[in-house]
């Protein structure tokens, strides 16, 4: 720590005339006599700077100034491009810290503080130091095309390229989410602390616009690993379109804002390969999807290979809401399927059929919700988006 204090003096000179022949000469002033001019008072307030001046190497966020015996009335922290550091004074305006990801890695940082004592008397300091450089970063992504809109079971992931996330206090205050009608929005770690997850507690309301700030530039992830990512986002809740299907009677019913609902009738998976009950969340969508049972571990009978139209995915594992050819004149009746939603349509997807309609008609973030299907393993709500079967609580 480098104790850093300014303080205000000097020597004051005054000229007079002499009335001698010796001409003009200084004339020294006595303590406390005519025409002495008062020293100036140092302030009581010490300001810290951490790093010292001149520290090299310095983790972005190991950089505070503090202030004691006063308060500060100013941080300004400058790197090469002169612009100031996003900083935040405390409350009790003692200490400064960089906002999360604020300081960039490798970088050398002028820091201008100035503090105050209690009556007022002021001090500054200054430091310049260099952040260190990184050996290894990792590019943060999430599944948010900004601008677009999406349905109101939208949960934003945020994935770490298979790190291990150890600070994740510290990378929860660089992600931030914001809602234009102040809806909370917390965060879950899924996949061994590889993923967080944001969502609110209930759906969202349609129409609220969300934005995502990724700020994770320069904020140590793990030890010696750090962020390579500095984004905003945005995106916009459309209206509520929630999806209900009943395995047992092999209907789906379809309630969207503003209109009557609508019964489809349904395939689901058979009791030797059951679907999954639960909340799910559609997470992308193809017009064409190549379907395969490679690299399932519990499907019971022989495998498949093959190409299915109007696909909206459901589950990371494989589970899809989408068009099968052979749920026509089946669809309503039996379960048919190897775990997946099916809905009557052509090879080539008819764009008229159940499916296709169905398929048109949603967007990524709709709600889909299996219940009474046979399967007894709870759904796993890191698989896919289905984040919504965790309790808040829990959350």
């Amino acid at each position: 720590m480098s104790m850093v204090g300014a303080a205000l003096g000097g020597t004051l000179l005054l000229a007079a005339c002499g009335a001698g022949g010796g001409g003009d000469r200084a004339q020294p002033q006595r303590p406390g006599g005519e025409g002495a001019a008062p020293a100036a008072r140092a302030s009581a307030a010490v300001l810290s700077i951490e790093p010292g001046d001149g520290a090299k190497d310095v983790a972005p966020g190991a950089v505070k100034v503090s202030a004691a015996t006063g308060r500060l009335t100013g941080v300004t922290v400058t790197g090469p491009d002169g612009k100031p550091v996003e900083g935040t004074i405390a409350a009790d305006r003692l200490s400064w810290t960089p906002a999360a990801g604020g300081l960039a890695v490798g970088t050398t940082y002028r820091v201008d503080a100035e503090a105050a004592d209690a009556d007022g008397v002021a001090t500054t300091a200054g430091s310049t130091f260099s952040t260190l450089v990184p050996k290894r970063t990792v590019k943060v992504e999430d599944n948010v095309v900004t601008g677009r809109d999406f349905g109101v079971g939208m949960i934003v992931s945020v994935d770490f390229g298979g790190l291990k996330v150890r600070n994740k206090e510290a990378v929860e205050r660089a992600i931030v989410v914001e809602t234009s009608d102040g809806t909370e929005v917390r965060g879950h770690w899924f996949d061994g602390d590889t993923r967080l997850d944001l969502r609110p507690a209930e759906y969202w309301k349609p129409g609220t616009t969300v934005r995502v700030h990724l700020r994770t530039r320069s904020v140590e992830l793990a030890p010696g690993v750090y962020g390579a990512t500095e984004r905003d986002e945005h995106f916009t809740i459309a209206r509520s379109r929630i999806s209900e299907v009943d395995a047992r009677t092999h209907q789906m019913v379809v309630k969207e804002d503003g209109k009557p609902d609508q019964t489809v009738p349904i395939v689901a998976g058979t009791d030797l390969n059951p679907s999954w009950n639960g909340t799910m969340v559609i997470s992308a969508k193809s017009r064409m999807e190549k379907m395969t049972s490679e690299g399932q571990t519990n499907l019971n009978g022989p495998g498949y290979e093959a190409l299915e139209p109007h696909a909206m995915r459901l589950t990371s594992s494989g589970t899809y809401l989408h068009g099968n050819p052979q749920a026509r004149g089946v669809a309503g009746r039996a379960n048919i399927s190897h775990g997946c939603v099916g809905l009557p349509d052509t090879p080539e997807g008819d764009d008229n059929s159940p499916a296709g309609q169905v398929y048109n008609a949603s967007k990524v973030g709709d709600v889909v919700i299996i219940r009474n299907s046979v399967k007894k393993e709870p759904l796993d709500p890191a698989n896919g988006l289905s984040g919504w079967n965790t309790p808040w609580s829990q959350w």
